[in-house]
């Protein structure tokens, strides 16, 4: 088992970078998003948006993990469970792959919240826990996972980054919580 953590800030207040993070997929950044269905969405009785979303992924592996793990798809499915709380202003975002578990699991939970010192920028806290399982060199692909893990969170900070700026540049206001 492998525990992956960071941290980012971004320099635009939480409902700006919430907005952009519901709209994170497709982005140019990481395209091996190939897919996102949104599977039930609903406010609770407190004001919270649940959103359950399953992501198609193409990751293309390479062919050395492929072997060792046995299988030549690169197709993968995720689930996606989040959670906005506008009155708390925090978003917390937990997914799971659902494709080849009996082999890895990587359960991710993301964190968006006001800065405590300073509300108009905006604190997201990832971390991960990889598990490679039933397969040689275990330790091994946990830590070439943590290191994807580490360039992927570099893209969705670049993702949602982007977003905001083509909104602003284009006048295109942010849905409210697409």
């Amino acid at each position: 088992m492998k525990i992956w953590s960071t941290e980012h800030i971004f320099s635009y207040p939480w409902e700006t970078v919430i907005k952009a993070a519901m709209r994170k997929y497709p982005n140019p950044m990481n395209p091996s998003v190939v897919g996102v269905d949104v599977l039930d969405r609903n406010l609770d009785t407190h004001g919270r948006l649940h959103s359950h979303r399953l992501l198609s992924t193409e990751w293309g592996l390479p062919a050395v993990v492929r072997a060792i793990l046995g299988t030549n798809r690169t197709i993968t499915y995720v689930k996606e469970h989040s959670i906005v709380d506008p009155e708390e202003k925090k978003m917390e975002l937990c997914s799971t792959n659902i494709t080849l578990t009996n082999f890895i699991s990587v359960d991710e939970r993301l964190v968006y919240r006001p800065h405590p010192e300073n509300p108009e920028v905006t604190v997201l806290t990832q971390e991960a826990i990889i598990t490679v399982k039933g397969v040689s060199l275990s330790s091994y692909l946990e830590g070439l996972m943590a290191l994807t893990m580490s360039a992927n969170a570099r893209k969705g900070w670049d993702a949602i980054e982007w977003i905001i700026q083509n909104s602003e540049r284009e006048n295109v206001p942010l849905c409210d919580l697409c």
